[in-house]
């Protein structure tokens, strides 16, 4: 019983999602995919949104923080 809890965890354990060595937030996995929670700043602005993989998210929060970097300068 306590072995389907403890695979359970490790399926829905959240993936950190780093953008030049700064964490930016974490993916966790939902319904359809994965849904990004941001932790810094310049990846709030795709907070909550839903990806089809861990992949895609990464590259939308890459996308995110350079369009952030950019709005600062």
């Amino acid at each position: 019983m306590q072995e389907n809890s403890l695979n359970r965890a490790e399926r829905l354990r959240p993936t950190i999602i780093e953008v030049a060595g700064e964490p930016q937030g974490v993916v966790v996995p939902d319904a359809d995919g994965y849904r990004f929670v941001a932790v810094k700043l310049p990846a709030f602005s795709i907070d909550g949104q839903h990806f089809p993989s861990v992949e895609t998210a990464h590259a939308a929060v890459a996308l995110a923080v350079q369009d952030g970097a950019g709005e600062a300068a």
